[in-house]
């Protein structure tokens, strides 16, 4: 029985009609043999019939020459010849043919053997009679005639033709018998062939629907099982897709805010990086005037003014430094926060997130860098502003005292260079954080792009997943109504 689970529709199919087919062809080869042996003994039974008549013809040419024998005789007139003529042409042709009918049968052939003797001997007195008539006159013929010898011929002849007739009646009733037997026998054929052929192929039939309903009702049944489970699994997946799409919507969001800080960034780096420049040219601007003060002492009272002014103007570039470093700062915690929550936000994503978590770390240590950077421009401009009024309270004691100014001078001149210093590794720092936020920018908007592909992505998937649901939901109708099908009782 598990081979024969095994088995496919089309070898079931097969199998069932085969063994159909196989079951009439049985019945019919049954049938066709019967009815060819009905046929066979049809046509023994006209043979029986043939020889019958056969044998009828050569007694009734005797007869037939007998009687023109006598009508002559008594008459002499050779009209009354014509019978005996026509028996004479026709008894060897009928001998002939029937020898032919019995070649089979050797005891009419035996008969035949014994009977051509006394035609022959009959005809030859049937022709000496006529001949007696015709040469001696009426009383010779009369006188072999009633001498008996003639109708001794004829008794042996009937008495021949009548054993042979009785034998072929014999026959003739036995094979009738035969014939009606095998009638019977083929009603009985067809009859109980066609009840036990029709029983066979209903029984196949039943067996082959009943096997297939099952094991196709159970297949449908793990197709309703399977099409329950993949609709759950749709509806989750769907599900997720949304939530996917408005992670990836928020994100982007994020991102595009992120990208505006930065822009912001890179702007404030500039103008910071341009006021370091000032500063710069201010402090070379300095140096120059400690020199100009170096080779005149007498005016170091004016150059002592101008380094006040110019250290009061540093010191108001120092605090817009500082405002400005308040702002990269913020901005660099922002855009460590924003890189966080990518980061975080890129986990959620899976694997099309990993592209857009490592951008998000690298902003997070292009933002650590740049808050570091501040740090250290935020120490330099504290120094730079600690140098400021260092040197402010130096002129003004200079001012009091040109004298204690210029033994005072030497170290005038080694804190101009080293505002200097300070006010190039400023400027080094600006440009840096430019460099930083330009190559910041670039990445939030490669990042930006991402999340797009990404965002373009979820809603594929979610127009997949809702595909995918539908053709699940048409899945479970269709198994359904095959079960109904197959199965009415199940199919509720």
């Amino acid at each position: 029985m598990n081979t024969f689970s095994n088995w496919t529709v089309g070898k079931r199919l097969a199998a069932g009609f085969g063994l159909s087919a196989m079951t009439l062809a049985l019945i019919a080869s049954i049938a066709y043999y019967n009815a060819t042996r009905l046929i066979e003994n049809d046509s023994w039974v006209k043979h029986s019939h043939q020889v019958r008549i056969e044998f009828s013809s050569l007694l009734s040419l005797m007869k037939d020459a007998e009687t023109g024998q006598r009508g002559y005789v008594i008459t002499g007139d050779d009209n009354y010849l014509a019978p005996y003529q026509a028996a004479i042409a026709s008894v060897g042709t009928t001998l002939d043919e029937v020898r032919k009918l019995t070649a089979d049968n050797p005891s009419q052939q035996r008969r035949l053997a014994a009977i051509v003797a006394p035609i022959n001997a009959k005809l030859a007195e049937l022709k000496q009679t006529i001949e007696l008539r015709r040469t001696q006159g009426f009383d010779a013929a009369l006188k072999v005639v009633s001498s008996n010898v003639g109708k001794e011929y004829m008794d042996q002849i009937r008495a021949i033709v009548a054993d042979a007739d009785r034998e072929e009646f014999d026959l003739l009733n036995r094979r009738s018998e035969e014939a009606h037997a095998s009638a019977n026998l083929m009603m009985l054929i067809i009859l109980w062939g066609g009840v036990i052929g029709t029983l066979v192929v209903a029984a196949i039939g039943w067996f082959i629907s009943r096997s297939l309903s099952d094991q196709i009702g159970s297949a449908v049944g793990l197709v309703r099982s399977s099409s329950a489970e993949l609709q759950a699994a749709a509806n989750q997946q769907a599900s997720g897709a949304k939530e996917q799409a408005s992670a990836m919507t928020e994100i982007s969001t994020t991102i595009t805010e992120l990208l505006a800080t930065s822009r912001q960034i890179a702007e404030s780096a500039q103008r910071v990086a341009l006021n370091a420049e000032q500063t710069a040219s201010a402090a070379r601007s300095g140096h120059g005037t400690v020199d100009t003060t170096h080779e005149s002492i007498s005016g170091i009272r004016r150059q002592v003014d101008q380094i006040v002014s110019h250290m009061l103007e540093l010191g108001k570039k120092s605090q817009e430094i500082g405002s400005v470093l308040d702002i990269v700062s913020e901005l660099a915690e922002q855009t460590n926060i924003l890189a966080i929550n990518a980061t975080i936000e890129a986990a959620g994503a899976g694997d099309a997130g990993k592209r857009f978590a490592v951008v998000a770390e690298e902003i997070r240590k292009l933002a650590d860098r740049v808050g570091g950077s501040t740090k250290e421009i935020r120490t330099l401009i504290d120094d730079v502003r600690s140098a400021v009024n260092t040197t402010v309270m130096a002129t003004e004691t200079g001012s009091k005292a040109v004298d204690a100014g210029s033994r005072q001078f030497g170290d005038v001149a080694s804190t101009f260079k080293q505002i200097a210093s300070l006010v190039t590794t400023t400027t080094e720092a600006a440009r840096e954080i430019e460099l930083s936020t330009k190559q910041q920018s670039t990445a939030v908007e490669q990042v930006n792009v991402a999340i797009a592909n990404v965002t373009q992505a979820s809603v594929e998937t979610e127009t997949s997943a809702g595909q995918t649901l539908q053709t699940v939901s048409q899945m479970t109708v269709l198994s359904k109504d095959l079960l109904r099908i197959i199965q009415p009782h199940m199919a509720a």
